[in-house]
């Protein structure tokens, strides 16, 4: 019986979110601005790739990921964080302030299968909104563009979950809030205190590092670098149906406020003990066609055959542009291959200014098995080759090691996308809206 009932609760919840005016504003406002966003970055790339004469970059820095796809999709970003949060919190808020939610929650059906329905119908209207996003892509096939499907679905992945996030933290503020303009102020609350968290804990580095690498912006940035990282989606998926379950549990009809709390408190546990867990997963999956998260194959080979712990000890402050570059080029791809990376980071300034005078800053000692070597470098062969000479393994050959991505350069101009993102996906989005609201329909 509770398939039906879930099939009849999302029927009406669908029927619902069209009679929303804030989702067919958000869609008549994704069209053009991922328009922009398209638009703008096809003639960037087709600069870079030389139109008109003009001087090209090297064939290899020419990814569609970095130079069409992350950039048009970033309009979503936009579209998630300042107009998604009011189609989901009317999902709520519309009926607590009518009183029908009161009346729905008597039904046999429950809190927690309605706030299903919510969630699945909320989901799908952002799936539908992601059709501009394929549009793009389709035009960027038509004008000869290449695309590696792998890095483009994991990208959309990161989207969809991004959402998913958002819309729980949405429905979650609109239960406990008492109206939908605080229920407003709540999410984008959220929203800036972990644009916060992720600034600060980049000047800061150790736990607070660690901790920001899970906020949207951070986690999103993930999936823009092709990479796939499990514990990243567990924490988004638990964030996200977390949220869901705190909005169903807090307006569950004959409760106490005693009862809703130590609810309250139950799930939020469950949250952060799903997300302490994820975080320790290791394994992760490069998806990006030019393995820009990962070492070269022959490197890899080489590397797996360390069977000891590696210890790197990096005398640089959170904000010095070296612990940067050794965390991105080296640490994060060493932490994919070998069975354990310990990183210390020793100087505890944020810049490093005034610890020039200090014996050991700038050095970064690694050492396997008892053995040690420090190096300034942060060069990715340079490091390997030192990791290799401690582990006692032998290096691959030069020609194993060659870059095989050529990239690929595109010169042309978005011909007849301003046509569909300006005129007639505004102009769609208004008849099916007005279509739809006809009598009898």
């Amino acid at each position: 019986m509770r398939s039906p009932r879930l099939l009849l609760l999302a029927e009406k919840e669908c029927r619902e979110l069209l009679a929303s005016r804030s989702y067919w504003l958000m869609l008549l406002m994704i069209g053009p601005l991922v328009g922009h966003s398209f638009i703008t970055a096809v003639d960037l790339y087709a600069e870079a790739s030389g139109i008109g004469g003009g001087p090209a970059a090297l064939p290899q820095g020419l990814s569609p990921l970095d130079g069409i796809m992350v950039p048009t999709l970033g309009a979503y970003d936009l579209a998630a964080t300042f107009l998604f949060p009011f189609v989901a919190i009317r999902m709520i808020a519309a009926e607590k302030e009518s009183g029908a939610l009161k009346l729905a929650l008597q039904f046999p059906s429950g809190a927690g299968t309605q706030l299903v329905a919510k969630a699945v119908i909320v989901i799908a209207g952002w799936l539908a909104a992601l059709s501009a996003g394929l549009i793009a892509t389709a035009f960027w096939k038509f004008y000869g563009g290449h695309l590696y499907a792998p890095e483009i679905l994991n990208l959309m992945l990161g989207h969809v979950l991004h959402a998913l996030l958002i819309s729980g933290v949405a429905v979650a503020a609109a239960a406990l809030a008492e109206n939908a303009s605080s229920a407003a102020i709540v999410t984008l609350g959220f929203t800036v205190g972990t644009w916060a968290l992720d600034f600060v804990a980049a000047g800061r580095g150790g736990l607070l590092q660690n901790f920001a690498k899970y906020t949207p912006v951070a986690a999103l940035r993930t999936f823009e670098q092709g990479l796939l990282d499990p514990g990243v989606v567990i924490v988004l998926l638990a964030m996200g149906i977390g949220g869901f379950a705190v909005a169903a549990s807090w307006v569950r009809v004959g409760g106490t406020w005693k009862t809703r709390a130590a609810a309250l408190t139950a799930i939020l546990i469950s949250i952060g003990g799903v997300s302490m867990a994820a975080s320790a997963l290791r394994s992760s999956r490069d998806l990006s066609e030019d393995r820009r998260n990962s070492f070269a194959p022959a490197d890899e080979e080489a590397l797996r055959q360390v069977r000891e712990p590696l210890r790197v000890t990096a005398y640089l402050a959170p904000e010095d542009p070296r612990l940067t570059d050794l965390q991105r080029s080296i640490l994060s791809k060493l932490g994919r291959v070998l069975p354990r990376v310990e990183v210390d980071q020793v100087a505890g300034g944020k810049t490093g200014l005034f610890e020039a005078s200090e014996d050991h800053y700038g050095e970064i000692w690694y050492e396997i098995g008892g053995r040690r070597a420090m190096s300034r470098s942060t060069i990715e062969r340079v490091v390997l080759e030192e990791i290799y000479r401690l582990a006692e393994v032998a290096p691959p050959s030069d020609q194993a090691i060659e870059i095989s991505y050529s990239g690929y350069p595109l010169a042309v101009r978005p011909r007849g996308a301003a046509v569909v993102f300006y005129v007639i996906w505004p102009l769609a989005v208004a008849l099916v809206w007005w279509f739809q609201r006809r009598p009898g329909r």
